[in-house]
């Protein structure tokens, strides 16, 4: 609807490669760099500040000849079940009682071929300690040109601070904390869309970015999907500037209200 609307061969807000902002792309580089020595890097942030965006470039550096990059994202799964997904990763079939030592010898194989070995682990704050310190004690044994990334929330460096984690927590090569985006920067990342897909950057009018802003509260997640949201409403009444009447149209939807405001609306129907 948005493309057709405004003539667009790319839809905004839902870009498939999306650009990483500053504090995304130091991030990137320093991972990176301490892959080329061997790393532990952990990356932590609250949900929708933009440690998927971050997660998906380094993804993509698997297209590239000299890299390989394996993801687990299951990580409620046990140690066994994750040494499964490593393997189906890296091509390897073994029995379960060989896939460690089979994982190594692969490992070192790309590493003769000088090829940067990622692993990344996402939600990595849902696993067990054990588990963790199995699969530390595993990439030990992988050559240095291997890179384990942990991405989860806040409360993971908790966990690694608990006196029995110290071994983990002492290993940790590089760590850094995504932040909400502040005002300006949101208002930077609204206009840069805008622009990525050939719209004016007068799209949205002066109050329809206020209310984003203030509803988004930084961050990057909630940001996008109230912008997207808002191109719809707008294009279903017809408009090519988006207003605060579109923006409120989204808003009231269930899902963006807050606890107190379901509640105060559940007892106005007693």
């Amino acid at each position: 609807m948005i493309k057709a609307t405004f003539g667009l061969t790319q839809e905004p807000f839902q870009r498939a490669e999306p650009p990483l902002l500053p504090q995304q792309l130091r991030v990137f580089e320093i991972i990176r760099i301490h892959a080329q020595h061997g790393g532990f890097c952990v990356v932590l942030g609250a949900p929708g500040v933009g440690k998927s965006v971050l997660r998906e470039r380094i993804e993509h550096l698997a297209q590239a000849g000299d890299t390989v990059v394996v993801s687990c994202s299951r990580t409620l799964h046990t140690y066994p079940n994750l040494l499964r997904q490593l393997a189906a990763s890296l091509q390897v079939e073994a029995p379960d009682k060989q896939l460690e030592q089979q994982l190594i010898q692969v490992a070192y194989g790309h590493a003769r071929e000088r090829r940067a070995l990622y692993t990344v682990i996402d939600e990595a704050h849902l696993l067990e300690m054990s588990v963790l310190r199995r699969l530390r004690l595993l990439f030990e044994r992988f050559p240095k040109q291997h890179n384990l990334v942990l991405f989860g929330q806040p409360e993971l460096l908790h966990y690694l601070s608990l006196l029995p984690n110290t071994d983990i927590k002492s290993r940790i090569t590089f760590s850094a904390t995504l932040l909400p985006l502040n005002d300006a920067d949101l208002r930077a990342y609204i206009v840069a869309e805008l622009e990525a897909v050939r719209l004016g950057v007068n799209t949205f009018d002066d109050g329809a970015v206020e209310v984003i802003l203030r509803s988004a509260q930084g961050n990057l997640r909630l940001c996008r999907n109230l912008c997207h949201g808002s191109l719809i409403e707008a294009c279903r009444a017809g408009k090519r500037v988006v207003s605060i009447s579109h923006v409120n149209d989204v808003l009231v939807q269930p899902h963006w209200r807050s606890h107190e405001q379901l509640i105060q609306q559940q007892a106005s129907r007693a």
